[in-house]
């Protein structure tokens, strides 16, 4: 069984082809800048890699076509025949209050995609056009959606309440959802399924950290809380966007530094975070440079807000779940970043967190156990992999029926 994953951004398209059979990958690539006139392609299969070409793509139907086009060429393609794609799995992002877990995509999906569009602006219209251009270009093809929003509708009215007026609640859903559930599900199984242990039965701690970042109490399988929240700007200090706090702060900038609300806005997300605090970027790459080679110290302090941000949520979730069996680093930072890893876990062993400055050195692309030999919680790197989450998912949907 054969199943497309498209990840949709408002002019992109990122997408892989799965052979479900062993899980493997038979092609993968991204459409950029879709609608300018430089619009940017790169596609990638185990026969043959296509480097970025230049052309205009006007929109995600002309994109996905190139992408279909790629994987029948007979040459270098992949398929023989688009009937081989026996399914097509969407990732999405805002499924408000609707959808507890991934779905087949019917209209009145579609329908709660549109419903949702308020809560998330720039994501859904995109997922949006991503399931059009399927039916554009794969009319019989079955698809299906996995919700970032989905996995954490287990979390309890007392984590995803804010406390103001009910009325906001119950007329507008403005509450906490949060986001990356694909990932935090995913590692999260990856983890217990290393350890030898049923999800039923662990009390996990996830931490994504990536130019997006958070973190997830899972107890029993199930998200109990999680750090991002109506929006992603909650929580974490992330590559770009602030993070958690005083909500005062964009009143007063608004009524005394004269700032509109779009500049608000923009500052917060897009000039916040690492990039704001280091003033030197936002990728983490550039500030393990300058933190280890450099020794900026704009780099270093940036860092140190990072990783005690990241710690304080950490000491919060062992709370919530009275204890923690596994905690887990994923992302492309959590991954790759053993300063950040160090820094985030240090002074932690108060709560039997312990971790092996060798073992955390190790970079590969499997699941390590970094944890020191007398630490009580086993402390993960995992690489996450949301695209592999989502055929499963699709294929679980999709049963016999394919």
């Amino acid at each position: 069984m054969k199943i497309l994953v498209l990840n949709c951004g408002s002019s992109s398209i990122k997408f892989q082809l799965l052979n479900m059979t062993d899980e493997s990958i038979l092609a993968e690539g991204i459409v950029e800048k879709i609608g300018e006139t430089d619009s940017l392609y790169t596609y990638k299969s185990i026969p043959f890699t296509k480097k970025k070409s230049q052309t205009k793509i006007e929109d995600h139907a002309k994109g996905l076509q190139m992408i279909i086009d790629n994987l029948l060429d007979k040459e270098n393609g992949v398929i023989k025949d688009a009937s081989e794609i026996k399914a097509v799995g969407h990732r999405l992002v805002h499924g408000g209050e609707y959808f507890s877990g991934s779905v087949v995509i019917t209209k009145d999906v579609e329908d709660v995609l549109e419903k949702c569009v308020v809560l998330a602006p720039l994501h859904n219209p995109a997922n949006i056009k991503g399931i059009e251009a399927v039916h554009k270009n794969l009319p019989n093809t079955t698809q299906c959606g996995c919700f970032d929003t989905a996995f954490h509708q287990t979390i309890p009215p007392k984590a995803y309440l804010y406390p103001l007026s009910l009325e906001l609640y119950n007329k507008y859903k403005i509450r906490k959802y949060g986001f990356h559930g694909t990932s935090h599900q995913y590692v999260s199984l990856k983890a217990a399924e290393f350890v030898n242990r049923d999800i039923a039965d662990l009390k996990i701690i996830t931490c994504h950290i990536g130019n997006g970042a958070s973190v997830t109490a899972i107890d029993g399988g199930k998200s109990i809380d999680t750090s991002m929240g109506f929006t992603p700007l909650e929580g974490l200090m992330m590559g770009t966007r602030c993070g958690d706090l005083d909500p005062a702060i964009p009143i007063y900038m608004n009524k005394t530094l004269g700032l509109s609300i779009n500049e608000i806005d923009n500052i917060l997300n897009k000039k916040s975070g690492m990039l704001g605090l280091s003033q030197i970027s936002n990728d983490m790459r550039e500030i393990e440079d300058e933190v280890v080679n450099k020794k900026d110290p704009r780099a270093i302090q940036a860092l140190s807000v990072y990783a005690y941000r990241i710690r304080k949520y950490i000491g919060a979730y062992y709370a919530s779940l009275n204890g923690c069996d596994l905690l887990v680093f994923t992302g492309g930072v959590g991954e790759k970043m053993p300063i950040l890893r160090e820094m985030v876990l240090e002074n932690l062993d108060a709560l039997g967190i312990e971790l092996d400055p060798d073992k955390n050195q190790i970079f590969n692309d499997e699941i390590v156990d970094m944890s020191a030999k007398n630490s009580k919680v086993k402390i993960l790197k995992v690489p996450t992999n949301e695209e592999l989450m989502i055929a499963l998912e699709t294929k679980r949907l999709i049963g016999d029926k394919n």
